[in-house]
């Protein structure tokens, strides 16, 4: 965890690069695990509930998402970034007071979304918005945990606005066993009074999580106010040139910042719970029963998408960091520094994200066989493939432009995306020969468009471009890839009989020969491994005694 020392302070000269990568590469590591365990615990709440109870569960989880959403107002994301100007300054006493006010503000406010949502849910049913009304019981059993997750929500975002990672990490890890925990003992406990019975149980999860989260999230808060008693005293004052603030201020401040910022993240929810108006009704079009449309909505929103941000772990974790490293860098006018950091964060999204996209997309129905026992998903699986490289781009973008100040951007782009996402959910997902691959489609099409959207206004507010000789390397490494994952997993396949080893063996093999590709057409810069702790250090070592790194150490 970071220490609150001199080292800190954004006026020292020490590479602001390398600290929001420390805290990606811990968020990265936290990530990970919580994937890891949240992939276990769908392969076993999948066996459960199987495809028409994963459905329910999906059609009760973009309410509570939108709930959450509404709540937190993204007030979270207004804490990161007026705690970070503040610590910047070395205000540290209205870094707290902010903290402080804000969090006033989310008690009340989760609150109220729990009632609304838990008084509301049959409303929801009644009116069509949730067709099939088995769903109910998953929708009653969310809404207390939107209270719970605010205030989780919203602790995280003082503790990042410090660059304090390591807290937000534990408390995802923390949640998540005790969020997996209690979905697989409920959903199998329940599953004999019925499926709909069995997926609200699993839906309890997100309570016992969330409150466990808390819990850890209040051992770091006392962690922090040690040491700042310790650097800077138990009596903090506003520094002489930073002028005192009244409450109303900082409110305005708050929901300034946090209006467009909610706003971006509300549209998440939102084209969720468009998704689940639109695409069973429009599949019940093409020709499938109610039950049928619930398994493919199932298919799409809880195996498909899921994999989708699995291969994102990386991207979202350079999300969280690189806003609070922005803001600092415009609070201090260092336009080099936030330009830098930048270009840096879309190459590593590009690295990670290309590779992750021929595996989903060669491997869709073995990786659907091997972790949901559905192969069924497979199609859903390959159109979603198609969104892992853009929805890398779009999380970076719009991270980038919230700390550059602004947050309204993102927020317009993506109601465009929506309206587009819309007209071609309404239009694909009827056509019998595509069904659930046109809701697919569209969801790329949205991400797509908001991504390239945000790539615009980077330029006209900072002169990003994107390096297109770099991302052409990468598509390079990717197609080769793709056919030595094909070859090696239909021979390994025929070898062994088993769907499992051919599966991981071809990843495992296409990994390594995109790497090596990526090497030979010098696509793997030192000047961003050299940026990443630890790992980097090692890696730029082994390949510098290969000779990797002689020509290309120079080429930024």
């Amino acid at each position: 965890m970071l220490t609150i020392t001199t080292q800190t302070i954004p006026e020292k000269k020490a590479d602001k690069s390398a600290s929001f990568l420390k805290g990606t590469l811990i968020l990265t590591i936290a990530g990970i695990v919580v994937k890891v365990i949240g992939s276990l615990n769908w392969i076993f709440v999948s066996r459960i509930l199987g495809g028409e109870g994963i459905g329910l569960y999906q059609m009760a989880f973009p309410i509570y998402f939108l709930a959450f959403n509404i709540s937190t107002a993204g007030v979270p994301i207004a804490i990161s970034i007026i705690t970070a100007e503040h610590v910047a300054l070395k205000d540290i006493w209205g870094a707290k007071r902010v903290f402080h006010i804000s969090m006033t503000l989310m008690f009340f406010t989760g609150i109220l979304c729990s009632l609304l949502t838990y008084f509301g849910a049959q409303w929801l049913i009644d009116w069509q918005f949730i067709r099939d009304p088995r769903a109910y019981y998953a929708v009653v059993a969310l809404a207390p945990a939107i209270f719970f997750v605010t205030i989780l929500a919203s602790s995280r975002g003082y503790l990042q606005g410090w660059q304090r990672m390591t807290p937000t990490g534990v408390s995802q890890i923390v949640e998540q066993i005790f969020r997996v925990i209690t979905m697989i003992l409920f959903a199998q406990l329940l599953l004999p009074y019925g499926l709909e019975f069995a997926a609200a149980g699993a839906s309890l999860g997100a309570l016992a999580g969330a409150v466990a989260g808390l819990l850890v999230l209040v051992y770091f808060h006392w962690r922090l106010n040690k040491d700042i008693d310790a650097t800077y005293g138990t009596h903090l004052e506003p520094p002489a040139n930073v002028p005192r603030q009244s409450v109303a201020h900082i409110m305005k401040r708050i929901f300034k910042l946090s209006l467009p910022v909610s706003a971006t993240s509300i549209m998440l929810p939102i084209v969720a719970n468009l998704d689940l108006m639109i695409v069973p009704q429009r599949l019940e079009v093409a020709g499938y029963s109610v039950n049928e449309a619930t398994k493919l909505f199932g298919y799409l929103t809880g195996m498909a998408v899921p994999l989708v941000n699995l291969s994102t772990i990386l991207t979202a974790a350079l999300a969280v960091s690189i806003v609070p490293a922005i803001s600092e860098a415009r609070i201090l006018k260092n336009h080099d520094s936030y330009l830098r950091q930048t270009a840096g964060a879309i190459r590593i999204s590009n690295f990670i994200c290309f590779p992750a996209f021929v595996v989903v997309l060669i491997l869709a129905v073995p990786i659907s066989t091997l972790i949901y026992n559905a192969p069924g998903a497979g199609p859903a699986v390959w159109v979603s493939a198609f969104s892992i490289v853009l929805l890398g781009l779009h999380q970076i973008t719009t991270a980038v432009l919230q700390g550059l100040g602004h947050p309204t951007v993102p927020m317009i782009n993506m109601i465009i995306a929506a309206i587009a996402k819309v007209i071609l959910n309404w239009i694909l997902t009827a056509q019998p020969s595509l069904g659930i691959m046109g809701a697919a489609w569209a969801t790329a099409a949205d991400i797509g468009i908001a991504a390239f959207i945000n790539l615009y206004f980077l330029y006209r507010y900072i002169g990003y471009k994107m390096e297109l000789t770099q991302v052409m390397k990468n598509i390079i490494a990717a197609l080769i890839m793709a056919a030595a994952l094909y070859l090696s997993y239909h021979l390994i396949l025929t070898r062994f009989g088993s769907n499992a080893i051919a599966t991981l063996s071809s990843v495992l093999i296409g990994a390594i020969i995109y790497i090596i590709v990526l090497i030979a057409v010098k696509g793997l810069l030192e000047d961003d491994l050299s940026a990443v702790p630890v790992i980097g250090k090692i890696t730029i070592r082994g390949l510098r005694k290969l000779g990797v790194f002689k020509e290309i150490s120079q080429e930024l």
